[in-house]
């Protein structure tokens, strides 16, 4: 086993935990405010996508980048317009748009790259770039939620809207905003992903967003938490490919199970009950 754990492993962990703890900070953001987003797979697909494509038009990655991320933030703003404006149901809603983000994807790669599997390649932004951006945002999250005014209002309208709507607060405002963010932040994982294979492949995604969320619940709704946990579950898979490469006496089969094995766990409450927002997924004002 000691080639198993070496640090080749760690940096593996590393590699695979930025788009879960990208995910997992942005499904805080917005869940600390009270919207529910399932739609954390869909903005990590389309942040991918558009990032590949932008950059395979211009040529330029950093153009694709700052496309990648305005996609997410346009796509969380379409779900917060139907959580918010039209108070559908917000679980309803992430589905909905993880659907519309697949089926796009997969119409404009066989339309423009011909393609039913994958883009060609493109240029990358610098790996080192985004991982040092990981670490700054995750500590900027922390801060901004705790010891901002923003941060503030955004718990506040999670946890008690009718008391921050008395006080003047903007309810819907501050959610829109929280919704917006967490766009941002899933669509810069799945530019990550895209940059890190140089293209945009189907099914790339890999069920991410919904790790993501399972980080953010095992983390208990906080920025650090929620990073702890994606390391964990990054680390979960890092061991699963090492363990595959290095050829140990395990079927490859049980070898394959550990992050999803790990994921049912955490689901299942070992960790103790988790307590969401008391506002979570309520719209407000209440009909």
């Amino acid at each position: 086993m000691k080639n198993v754990f070496t640090l080749a492993l760690l940096r593996q962990t590393m590699l695979i935990s930025i788009p879960y703890i990208l995910a997992a900070l942005g499904g805080t953001l917005s869940e600390l405010g009270g919207v529910v987003n399932i739609a954390l797979e869909g903005l990590i697909v389309m942040g991918a996508f558009i990032a590949v494509l932008v950059s395979h038009w211009t040529g330029n990655a950093w153009l694709g980048l700052t496309a990648g991320l305005a996609a997410g933030a346009l796509l969380a703003s379409l779900h917060a317009l139907l959580s918010l404006r039209f108070r559908a149901d917000q679980i309803i809603s992430g589905l909905a748009i993880n659907i519309l983000a697949v089926g796009v994807s997969r119409f404009l790669l066989k339309i423009i790259f011909h393609s039913s599997s994958n883009s060609t390649r493109v240029e990358s932004v610098p790996a080192w770039l985004l991982i040092a951006l990981t670490m700054i945002l995750i500590i900027v999250v922390h801060a901004v939620v705790y010891y901002t005014p923003f941060g503030l209002r955004l718990r506040a309208v999670g946890e008690h809207p009718e008391c921050a709507d008395t006080l003047g607060v903007s309810v819907n405002r501050l959610r829109i905003w929280g919704v917006i963010l967490s766009g941002l932040l899933a669509s810069l994982g799945g530019a990550w992903l895209a940059f890190d294979q140089h293209q945009f492949t189907v099914g790339m995604s890999g069920g991410r967003g919904y790790i993501a969320l399972t980080a953010m619940i095992f983390g208990k709704w906080t920025p650090l938490g929620a990073t702890a946990a994606a390391l964990l579950f990054g680390f979960a898979e890092a061991t699963q490919i090492q363990l595959q490469s290095v050829g140990v006496d395990i079927p490859t089969q049980l070898i394959q199970m550990i992050p999803y094995v790990l994921t049912i766990v955490v689901l299942a409450g070992f960790i103790g009950r988790a307590t969401p927002p008391a506002a979570d997924g309520r719209p407000y004002p209440e009909e």
